[in-house]
């Protein structure tokens, strides 16, 4: 097996989490930084880390980086890196790219110098005259200038991770699959609690809790792009799907239900459950947040209520937040964890968070606010 280093990016305030996820499956050798995650590993990193990630956006494999202040160092430099090791005869490979406070600002012409310079070193290494075929499996390279340094990559993941391959339909402003399952993971929550999402939208946050309870691999239900690719063994992946099916509790029972005022969104949400495989395990019902009445201790809210960006929502959203405490705040050992935008939430809501984290749901800034609920008695243990 051959040492590679492979990159996954994140969203601004995820960093972390993502790599507790990375260390989680044995690796060590992880280096965090804005936006990305930096692993060493080998070959077989790429099928685990595509198929195991919650909360990461891609996966890419370096191929080299260095600081590149003309086009020409970065046409020579790009030439130089082992792209023979890589890139069969054979490959497709488009080139994009992005600049940032670099002196090689036009994103443009980096990708064509870029792309020439992988031609030219085809040619070289398959003894090629003319044009490159380009008709084999997908490798889509970027070249990426941050502070004059270029950093080249190829896509391993294809479509973003987020696309675990259940929700083929869902409401006008969907919450990602990977901030969902952030938003989990960063409770204590656990499958013997009880677990509510008020706001279910497209089920998204259900789904994933119910993924995240039976240790499900996110990936295991879709395609990656590096499955095509003639270097890397084929058994790989084989071994890493293998590994996920031994790790999933697929019958473990879990306690979660969803609920949302639109009917519509219900049978989404039931729809899309059943895609993830989870048919008639999650409970989904048509009613009021103000509704809820608790059945059961120590439970979990989590929830990505409106946020009230649109004028004519704001009334509606405030009487929401209000609501929201009135409910939830007199359930002592029941914790909740509210996602919005919205700067007056803990006012509305009646009391302060007892933690709070901001997080990018898309480009818009939000607050994570967390209140939690009393811990269960300890079990006493006969010695």
């Amino acid at each position: 097996m051959k040492p590679i280093t492979l990159i996954a990016t994140a969203a601004m305030g995820l960093e972390s989490i993502v790599a507790n996820e990375v260390k989680s499956l044995g690796y060590e050798k992880v280096q965090v930084e804005n936006g990305k995650i930096i692993v060493e590993a080998d070959e077989r990193a790429i099928p685990r880390l595509n198929l195991w990630l919650r909360t990461a956006d891609r996966i890419k494999l370096k191929i080299g980086s260095f600081k590149a202040l003309s086009f020409e160092e970065l046409f020579e430099q790009t030439k130089a890196l082992p792209w023979g090791d890589f890139l069969p005869e054979n490959a497709e490979f488009p080139v994009i790219g992005r600049s940032v406070k670099s002196k090689l600002f036009s994103v443009s012409d980096c990708q064509a110098i870029v792309k020439k310079a992988i031609v030219e070193k085809m040619k070289e290494t398959y003894g090629i005259d003319g044009w490159l075929s380009e008709n084999g499996a997908f490798y889509r390279v970027e070249v990426a200038l941050h502070k004059d340094i270029a950093t080249l990559t190829i896509d391993t993941s294809g479509t973003g991770l987020h696309k675990r391959g259940y929700r083929y339909l869902h409401n006008e402003a969907p919450l990602k699959e990977t901030l969902a399952a952030a938003l989990i993971q960063l409770t204590n929550w656990r499958a013997d609690r009880p677990f509510l999402d008020p706001f279910c939208g497209s089920g998204t946050i259900p789904i994933e809790a119910a993924m995240i309870a039976k240790k499900i691999a996110p990936g295991l239900n879709r395609e990656f792009a590096a499955e095509n690719w003639s270097w890397l063994d084929k058994k790989l992946w084989y071994q890493a799907v293998e590994e996920a099916h031994d790790i999933a509790d697929f019958d473990l029972p879990v306690d979660i239900m969803g609920c949302d005022i639109d009917h519509k969104m219900i049978e989404l949400s039931e729809n899309n459950a059943a895609e993830a495989g989870f048919e008639g395990e999650l409970k989904f019902k048509q009613m009021q947040m103000k509704d809820f009445r608790a059945k059961s201790d120590y439970g979990y809210v989590i929830g990505n209520p409106p946020y009230g960006e649109r004028l004519n929502e704001r009334d509606y959203v405030e009487k929401l937040y209000r609501e929201l405490g009135q409910v939830f705040g007199a359930l002592d050992t029941w914790s909740l964890y509210i996602l919005t935008s919205h700067e007056g939430f803990e006012q509305l809501y009646g009391k302060k968070a007892s933690k709070k984290r901001k997080l990018y749901n898309g480009d818009l800034k939000t607050h994570y606010y967390q209140y939690f609920g009393r811990k269960p008695p300890r079990k006493h243990v006969e010695v």
